[in-house]
């Protein structure tokens, strides 16, 4: 394409929805990839002869409603199909824990461990989706910047009048989420450290910390805020796996007129004092545009792309600070068979098969994980979610035969010196195998083939900085208008004609598309 409008580096789910915008609204759009396939970390592949699964990201719950229907996703093909069951936490005694998709069933599971949780159980679902639901108002919205136009902070008058007539305990409520440790607040509505554990295990995901580490409530909160098929808080499978989502998004914004160029790595900003005026690629073409909108990690696109004579010595300092890391360790393996677990044998296909599988216990499990991996790298005892997305998608794995996701925290995002994740990454490979078999003892001899991806390895394929699936840590210093710094959380970076599309802007990670969608508005804004 010549000249156009709008460059977007990186054709993740959310620089194709920012692309769907732009050319929605008329521009010329161009969206440059450095791998040979669209999609970022929303990928699917062959990783072993006849099995094929979600490389990264790999369930479904935040991308919003709004963008599905927007860029016609449907249309193009995307089937979202709910999980049977939300999540099971095998035990090695008992019968584990199953969290269903029915309040009923998840309370009756809950009365054999503690009757009193059990009975607390609706409250709790009841103060999480009122505190959800504010959320999702906030995050189609734009941040406002100090200093900036009236607009912005009209909308900040209707967040506060909306805050204002929740109930003061909502209030409370509200405010603890997004301050507290999960610990905190979890210890304020159950007992049993195993329901705790339950709950806690979303404030881990993706985040290098522990379930009493300051913060780590917000990211609980995080993973509750999306819906499928209009239930709110419940998680899906695409059918095809995650790259189907971004192969649909694709299709739409060629049919608008978008073009898309793959393998093709931007080598730097094309940029001066104040102002962005294009990009240049790794192989020396350069490439003018009126706006340049980045979909990559924020300390990524300021610490390798653009040139530091360029930018203000103390946002330099700044984003240098900008915390990444997220202690992640991802796995694809394929099965000749499903596990079998000691706590609820069989591996014939049952109901907690088809949830999201946590190994990870108690509440004490999650925390020695957490301490393990800060003192040795990575967990001696580590926690694993196991997807088994063929259950639900016949077409990932042969007849009687199954591929399985494995997400497992903590991994430090570099491990203690002289040691390197290029020399242990096997290693932890196995280890976590071993793991998973503690619970289902057939599990390490189906294995078939694995797919191994350490911090270093989501780092150096997908741009994920630490391997941090965020884009960046979702602690209160990193949100909103402070995301990725304050003073740039609308979308506009520091030079200007340069703006922020990913997951590094607000309302952060997840495939959600929600970045996309609001960078596009401001860049239409202001181009006009």
């Amino acid at each position: 394409m010549s000249n156009p409008d709008v460059v977007i580096i990186g054709a993740g789910h959310n620089g194709l929805t920012c692309a769907c915008y732009l050319a929605e609204a008329g521009l010329k759009v161009l969206v440059l990839e450095r791998l040979p396939v669209v999609g970022g970390a929303a990928v699917t592949e062959e990783f072993h002869p006849g099995f094929r699964n979600s490389v990264a990201s790999y369930t479904v719950s935040l991308l919003n409603p709004k963008v599905i229907r927007d860029l016609k996703l449907a249309d193009h093909g995307l089937v979202i199909k709910p999980r049977p069951a939300s999540n099971f936490l095998p035990h090695l005694d008992g019968e584990g824990l199953l969290i269903h998709n029915s309040l009923e069933q998840t309370q009756a599971e809950f009365a054999r461990l503690n009757a009193a949780d059990a009975a607390a159980l609706p409250a709790y679902y009841e103060m999480l989706e009122d505190v959800a639901q504010v959320l999702r108002e906030l995050v189609l919205k734009t941040p406002p910047t100090p200093g900036g136009p009236l607009r912005q902070w009209l909308d900040v008058l209707g967040l506060s009048r909306r805050f204002g007539k929740l109930s003061p305990q909502r209030q409370r409520d509200l405010m603890g989420l997004f301050s507290k440790s999960a610990a905190e607040v979890l210890d304020q509505w159950f007992v049993d450290t195993r329901i705790k554990a339950a709950f806690a295990f979303d404030a881990v995901v993706g985040n290098f910390a522990a379930p009493s580490t300051p913060g780590s409530a917000y990211v609980l909160l995080h993973h509750v805020f999306g819906e499928v098929d209009g239930r709110s808080g419940a998680w899906g499978h695409a059918v095809g796996g995650m790259g189907a989502i971004t192969q649909a998004m694709a299709a739409r914004a060629r049919e608008l007129g978008v073009t898309i160029r793959t393998e093709a790595a931007v080598g730097s900003v094309m940029s001066s004092p104040g102002r962005c005026g294009g990009v240049v690629l790794a192989g020396g073409e350069e490439i003018r545009a009126r706006a340049v909108a980045a979909n990559v990690n924020p300390r990524l696109l300021y610490q390798r792309l653009i040139s530091p004579e360029h930018l203000d010595a103390d946002f330099l300092r700044s984003i240098s600070g900008y915390r990444c890391g997220s202690g992640t360790f991802r796995m694809n393996v394929a099965l000749s068979e499903l596990p079998d677990f000691r706590c609820r044998p069989g591996s014939e296909l049952q109901l907690h098969h088809q949830a999201g599988i946590v190994m990870g216990p108690t509440m004490e499990y999650l925390e020695r994980a957490y301490l393990d991996a800060r003192t040795d790298g990575w967990s001696r005892e580590p926690v694993v979610e196991m997807l088994i997305p063929s259950t639900v998608d016949d077409t990932l794995a042969p007849p009687g035969q199954h591929v399985a996701s494995l997400f497992c925290q903590h991994f430090a995002p570099e491990l203690p010196s002289p040691r390197s994740w290029q020399e242990e990454r096997l290693a932890a490979a196995d280890h976590i195998i071993d793991t998973v078999n503690r619970w289902a003892p057939n599990f390490k001899a189906s294995v078939l083939g694995r797919q191994v991806l350490s911090p270093a390895d989501l780092e150096e394929r997908f741009g994920l900085i630490g391997g941090d699936i965020f884009h960046g840590a979702l602690g209160l210093d990193q949100l909103y208008s402070a995301r990725p710094l304050l003073g740039h959380g609308a979308y506009r970076g520091p030079l200007a004609g340069l703006y922020h599309c990913g997951s590094g802007a607000h309302p952060g990670g997840g495939v959600t598309g929600a970045p996309g969608h609001n960078a596009a508005r401001e860049i239409v804004r202001d181009l006009r």
